[in-house]
């Protein structure tokens, strides 16, 4: 048996949600996601016209929604950077974020998915919530125009975020002994190995075609650079660092 090199290793502990409800302040508790809402809908983004934020739940998806702008789950470092220690994430909830400005343009590029939410997204797909989770849907109406400019997109996805981070901030704290999953993962280097390279081409073409790497947290997007910003030269990611979610697709 060839020796191998072990480099990082990576702790995931999932915590399933059943129910998600609005309150007076963010925990959890008997699987059971409770939201305070109230900071983020009066938070202060300057190309934000309006902000809406309700719960769909899996047997209510014949409804309109705007174009989905992303989908991301929640999720928390415990213990050390991106692609190495521990994580926390939810199952069974996930964030949708969608956007229009307020002429009614919605916030797109090549093609909007606007329209009746079971007709636009096919679920249990890579990209996709299954077909069971709960969505905490984030609807942004944007200042006229600003669909059409990267400083949009930006704040939906910002603002998307913050309220993210406020179940982040519990999530963090959970005692991992009582965690429903754990999957653990580790980076190693075979030296007598063949040399293997996944690529993976990502979106930096503007506006809604963006793509963030290493946030402040998993699947996270303050603090996380633009691949345009960048230049889109190639970036290398480990295993561990593209599955302990390094990277966030903005389209």
């Amino acid at each position: 048996m060839d020796k191998y090199i072990e480099m990082r290793r990576l702790v995931i502990k999932a915590f399933h949600i059943e129910k998600v409800e609005f309150s007076e302040k963010t925990y959890i508790e008997d699987r059971v996601l409770y939201i305070n809402k109230d900071r983020i809908l009066n938070s202060k983004e300057e190309y934000i016209k309006a902000l809406n934020i309700d719960i769909i739940n899996p047997d209510k998806r014949d409804i309109y929604v705007n174009s989905i702008m992303d989908f991301s789950p929640i999720a928390t470092k415990v213990l050390g950077r991106i692609g190495e220690g521990i994580t926390h994430v939810l199952t069974g909830v996930c964030t949708m974020l969608t956007g229009v400005d307020e002429d009614g343009i919605q916030v797109a590029e090549f093609g909007s998915s606007e329209g009746i939410l079971n007709e636009q997204v096919v679920f249990d797909r890579p990209g996709t919530p299954a077909k069971d989770d709960i969505l905490i849907h984030v609807d942004v109406v944007l200042k006229s125009g600003m669909g059409a400019t990267r400083k949009g997109p930006e704040a939906a996805h910002r603002v998307c975020d913050s309220l993210v981070q406020e179940i982040r901030g519990y999530l963090k704290n959970m005692n991992g002994r009582f965690c429903d999953e754990k999957h653990e993962y580790v980076d190693t280097i075979r030296p007598n190995g063949k040399k293997v390279v996944i690529i993976k081409q990502v979106a930096g073409q503007g506006a809604m075609y963006d793509t963030r790497l290493f946030g402040n947290e998993p699947c996270g997007y303050n603090g996380g650079k633009s691949i345009i910003d960048m230049g889109n030269v190639p970036i290398v990611l480990t295993p561990n660092e593209y599955r302990d979610g390094a990277l966030r697709a903005m389209h």
